[in-house]
């Protein structure tokens, strides 16, 4: 399908991640998104439409806006969030209708010993990450062609919740906490949305590792962005969980994008991080 012909519905469109998506499609396609707060800017705007996962019942927002791509940004419970997707997948095997599935990098915290790309066994020990597997199992029944696993690293960005709350610790002179032994990778908001915005327009579907092609220890990697917000004198708290150095990184082998479209952690730091 070209650029132009999806109805696209985001739902969680109105966080971080969802709202980044739809600042860069909804100039191109026909583009929906749900919010649960109700602040005024998505009130006021007739492509959102306010949905309460633990209320509502998300076949009402499908028939309202019939779409034929779901990018599925949901946050908040997890028992809700499970049954949504039950939902999407009935909705999805009725209809011409593909969904591209945020999910993460904890699919794989249970391996620590390597990184980890699309195909490898997905085993967590967190319940974020067991729960992203669920639904990941859960929409790979569906007809490959109709389903987009997006699995995403750490986000940054200058309003992304990690980098205010980095601002945050630093006002307010407590310790940051960084973990010397953890090696991972990163992406933030922009490239994410643009990779995402490639996916769309080339009919792609299977797993994706959208993350930065490159690895940099956590405590590095928080340290310079410390430097790259201000003048501050931080203290950082070193958390080991092991002696040894652990990773939790999602990188590409079989589904790689074009060079352009590809990012390194060090381009996240340098141009998306504002004083």
């Amino acid at each position: 399908m070209k650029e132009g012909k999806y109805r696209i519905l985001i739902l969680g469109a109105s966080g971080f991640i969802g709202n980044a998506l739809y600042k860069e499609l909804c100039s191109y396609f026909d583009t929906y998104g749900t919010y649960f707060s109700a602040r005024g800017s998505y009130r006021d705007n007739h492509q959102f439409i306010r949905y309460d996962l633990q209320e509502d019942d998300i076949f009402e927002v499908l028939d309202k806006v019939r779409p034929n791509l779901i990018i599925s940004a949901l946050r908040g419970d997890f028992g809700s969030q499970i049954q949504a997707h039950q939902h999407l997948s009935e909705y999805i095997e009725r209809h011409p209708c593909k969904i591209f599935f945020l999910s993460s990098a904890n699919v794989f915290d249970a391996y620590s010993k390597y990184p980890s790309y699309e195909h490898d066994k997905t085993l967590s020990e967190s319940i974020y990450g067991r729960l992203k597997i669920k639904i990941e199992n859960m929409l790979l029944r569906l007809p490959d062609e109709k389903i987009g696993i997006l699995r995403i690293p750490m986000v940054f960005g200058n309003t992304s919740p990690r980098i205010k709350e980095l601002r945050n610790v630093l006002e307010s002179k407590e310790p940051i906490e960084v973990f010397p032994n953890l090696i991972l990778n990163v992406t933030n908001d922009d490239r994410l949305s643009q990779q995402i915005h490639y996916l769309i327009n080339r009919d792609k579907s299977g797993i994706y590792h959208l993350g930065s092609v490159d690895l940099v220890h956590h405590e590095d990697l928080i340290q310079e962005l410390v430097k790259k917000i201000g003048i501050f004198n931080p203290v950082y708290k070193r958390i080991f969980t092991t002696n040894d150095d652990r990773y939790l990184a999602v990188l590409p082998k079989t589904n790689k994008l074009p060079k352009n479209l590809q990012i390194k952690y060090q381009e996240i730091i340098d141009h998306h991080i504002y004083s």
